[in-house]
């Protein structure tokens, strides 16, 4: 984790607290050392901002890793349809892929 970067991203936060954007880069940061406050800013994204793509793979994951299995594959499946819906082809094979590796760990 950046400390430095964290910094700046949680003050870009506070001026900011609706831009998904800026709330993903926080999760990723925590996600490295703190899965606790990473999700909870992920929790945000998927809450908040149900349309923000990028949030489903490295949410979905870090579910995973946490052993919280439902969660994580009903965020894969909504990550899934989304990208469908979206027609975002490289991120729905993304997702798809990941979604199977996890079926099968």
């Amino acid at each position: 984790m950046n400390n430095e970067r964290l910094l700046k991203l949680l003050d870009y936060y506070n001026q900011n607290p609706n831009d998904p954007f800026i709330i993903y880069g926080i999760a990723l940061e925590y996600s490295e050392e703190n899965a606790g406050e990473a999700l909870n800013f992920f929790n945000i994204l998927l809450e908040k901002h149900p349309e923000y793509l990028p949030t489903y793979y490295h949410a979905a994951a870090l579910l995973a890793e946490m052993e919280m299995t439902d969660k994580a594959e009903e965020v894969y499946k909504k990550g899934i349809a989304l990208a469908e819906k979206d027609n975002d082809q490289h991120t729905l094979k993304e997702l798809k892929n990941a979604y199977l590796n996890f079926m099968y760990e």
